[in-house]
């Protein structure tokens, strides 16, 4: 897309815009609540009518949280996971399908824009004011993929005053993070803020193969933001922040399912799911451990850049409109290896090359008078990529077998209102209703290439396009304890768009054999029933959250990679149905100055309606078995000391464990059904906060129990060439941490 073009609607659509402003700082009052954005306007997390968590920049700090795959020991039924690129499964919803195709079932935003690619999530986290993890569809006011929720990181602003801070952390396996911030009030209307950030590490992979090359660093990730704000009137603001990332990290993330399970790790027959057995005892070391070979030197060179605008003009009392727009690119590159255990000579290179560009504008208007709230506006989304994935020698020496594809399209069109009546000061009562349309669209092919005569078979025509568009809403009522709390409930829909696999449809094209049904998949959809309250006692010693949630799931889609086009891609059909039960408790307290206690109580019954996906030509029953990566209950409680000092300082104690159930992790293409057993994570800090927190140091440990707990899954049969898998979350890590700021 040409500048010039970005721009003009980009000033067209400021002029047409809509809502309230995202806050800029991390509003925490005195008694420990914060000020969030959830709503698209400023409320208390406590008199928020939804069910979600907000952490603070502070407070993550605080928790050691570095990455956001560490939000979810803070979060109520929430996994974050790296599964090319972040897999985010919120209460037992999920998406596994991180191709150029596929899209999340939870929307990941970075200052309320929508990140497509799952690869372009994690290196937006630093210098964070405040993340906000919305669970639950919030197909209203967020629209695009949000069956499951949204997780928002609100990276800070500028401000009108000077400002300078460094923060630097070194922890086990060469894990170096650090960040250094500058904020310049230029006029009394214009202030600058820049950060940057480098965060490297080696793999947690104990290398056994017998190949010559380099298994890492794991990531070695270079990014920086510049942020400007010009408050040009009283009553007009605007953002604008842009962004630049470089990783060059390769870093081996897998080893051999054989170091976790034993006996058949592949299906037994059909219609029948393999059933391995766990390696209880077996040690960290043995588990982290692979004899896989690569079969050249891995590399990746992958660069992310954005920008995003945001306009805010109070027309008047009682009218607000808001803009906010953006456009990212990012560009992929790596060489890497199919797993073998058989030899340094055994298995297959693989190239991967990708460009990706996205724009996404939102115009909206908020209107507050009297006991009346409306919100209203539009969306516009547009991603567009070109790939190129080979597998080198798949079909003998000389030859590559791969999937280019260019260029692949997704464009959504969305239209919104929601609106709040309060019928007396304490009771009120909100509805809002969304349509959106989505066209998809891709251009590309199987082939394979004679690297010799330069000769090109074509397997298959990889054509399809198909629009899908549903309409979402959602209703809810809740009553304002005076001096007590928030009770709640609410009915919500959500909606992800469908989609489709690799082939062309019978009569669209020479070689075009499927039919539609099998070409395409549908859409998920999701109904939310909820109810909850927030409730804290009078002095605020105790703050009590609690809700009860079920879901109707319909036409969940389930991805999986099979040998049906030629060689190995990936599939996706929709399951019939699932249900979701659950309950979240959340309370904080403290009984003592200088003393608080925090825990987190989740129970989650999320399984499969009805469902019989083919395994090895028959179907099996899958109904009633559980959702991946989703236990039936967790159990979290943490506690907090500060010791105050005489020269003013502090000394602040944190312990935190987290105690789950076992969860499911099922490969359906491969016809296995994995369990990751339960287990206990504990993680402790020590922190010196000096007088007025002007610096800080401290030590940390995590995970100390060492438990190597498992977040993928990939098993194997007797006919295939490709070796089974399994991927782990971070196992025990030691590191010490400092900061400063002016």
């Amino acid at each position: 897309m040409k500048k010039n073009v970005f721009a003009g609607v980009a000033s067209a659509m400021a002029l047409a815009a809509a809502t309230q402003a995202y806050a800029q700082t991390t509003q925490v009052t005195a008694d420990g609540d914060i000020i969030v954005t959830a709503t698209r306007t400023e409320t208390l997390l406590s008199k928020t009518p939804i069910a979600m968590t907000a952490v603070s920049g502070d407070q993550l700090v605080q928790k050691g949280i570095t990455n956001t795959t560490q939000l979810a020991d803070s979060v109520p039924n929430v996994s974050i996971v790296r599964s090319n690129g972040l897999q985010i499964t919120i209460r037992g919803v999920t998406s596994t399908d991180g191709t150029e195709k596929g899209d999340p079932s939870a929307a990941f935003l970075a200052d309320g824009i929508y990140l497509a690619r799952p690869q372009a999530q994690e290196v937006s986290f630093f210098d964070v004011e405040r993340v906000e993890v919305l669970r639950g569809p919030q197909g209203t006011l967020y629209g695009r993929n949000t069956t499951a929720g949204v997780v928002n990181v609100i990276t800070a602003s500028p401000k009108q005053k000077f400002g300078a801070s460094a923060d630097a952390s070194y922890e086990s396996f060469n894990h170096v993070n650090g960040t250094a911030t500058l904020n310049v009030p230029v006029t009394e209307t214009f202030a600058l803020r820049a950060a940057v950030n480098y965060d490297r590490r080696d793999t947690y992979v104990n290398k056994a193969s017998t190949d010559k090359f380099s298994w890492g660093p794991f990531k070695n990730v270079f990014a920086a933001r510049l942020s400007a704000l010009w408050q040009a009137t009283p009553n007009l603001k605007v953002l604008v922040k842009g962004d630049y990332s470089l990783d060059d990290g390769y870093g081996v993330n897998s080893v051999p399912i054989t170091n976790f399970f034993s006996g058949n790790v592949g299906s037994q027959s059909a219609g029948v799911m393999a059933t391995p057995t766990y390696n209880i005892n077996a040690s960290s070391d043995a588990l982290r451990t692979s004899n896989l070979n690569e079969q050249w030197q891995g590399k990746n060179h992958n660069k992310g850049a954005g920008v995003m605008g945001q306009v805010d003009w109070n027309v008047s009392d009682s009218l607000t409109a808001t803009y906010l727009g953006s456009y990212r690119t990012m560009d992929r590159y790596s060489l890497g290896s199919l797993a073998s255990v058989t030899g340094p000579t055994a298995g297959n290179r693989t190239t991967f090359t990708g460009h990706y560009w996205q724009t996404s504008h939102e115009a909206r208007l908020a209107f507050k008078k009297g006991p009346v709230f409306l919100q209203a506006g539009g969306y516009y989304f547009k991603e567009q990529s070109g790939i190129a994935f080979f597998i080198l020698d798949f079909f003998g020496p000389n030859s590559q077998f791969g999937f280019p594809q260019d260029p692949t399209k997704a464009v959504t069109k969305g239209a919104f209102a929601q609106g709040s009546y309060n019928f007396t000061d304490n009771l009120k009562l909100t509805a809002g209703v969304r349509y959106s349309s989505d066209d998809k669209s891709r251009v590309g092919a199987t082939v394979n290439d004679n690297l010799l005569t330069g000769v090109r078979t074509t397997f298959q025509t990889n054509n399809a396009s198909r629009n899908f568009s549903k309409t979402t809403w959602r209703v809810g009522v809740d009553y304002d304890l005076p001096g007590i709390g928030l009770l709640y409930a609410n009915v919500a829909t959500g909606y992800k768009a469908g989609g489709f696999n690799d082939g062309c449809e019978i009569g669209t094209g020479t070689g075009c054999a499927l039919p539609a049904s099998a070409l395409y998949y549908q859409p998920e959809t999701l109904t939310a029933y909820e109810a909850g309250f927030k409730v804290h006692t009078p002095d605020n010693v105790l703050r009590f959250n609690g809700n009860y949630f079920h879901y109707d799931y319909n036409g969940l889609q389930v991805s999986s990679v099979q040998n049906v086009c030629g060689g190995p891609c990936q599939v996706t059909a929709n399951a019939a149905t699932a249900k979701v039960d659950g309950v979240e408790l959340e309370a904080v307290l403290r009984p003592a100055k200088n003393h608080t206690i925090d825990a987190m109580v989740t129970f989650l019954d999320a399984r499969y309606g009805s469902y019989t996906p083919p395994i090895n030509g028959a179907n099996a029953n899958f109904s009633g078995l559980q959702l991946n990566r989703s236990p039936k209950s967790v159990v979290a409680l943490g506690y907090t000391y500060n010791q105050p000092l005489s020269n003013g300082g502090e000394v602040v104690l944190n312990a935190r464990t987290r105690i789950s159930a076992s969860y499911a992790l099922t490969d359906v293409g491969n016809g296995a059904f994995f369990r990751q057993p339960g287990y206990s994570k504990t993680d402790i800090t020590v922190t010196y906060n000096s007088p007025d927190k002007k610096y800080y140091v401290g030590a940390f440990a995590k995970n100390l129990e060492n438990r190597i707990v498992l977040t993928g899954a990939t098993g194997q049969t007797a006919s295939s060439s490709f070796v089974g898998t399994a991927v782990f979350e971070d196992p025990r890590t030691f590191g010490v941490r400092a900061g400063i700021k002016f």
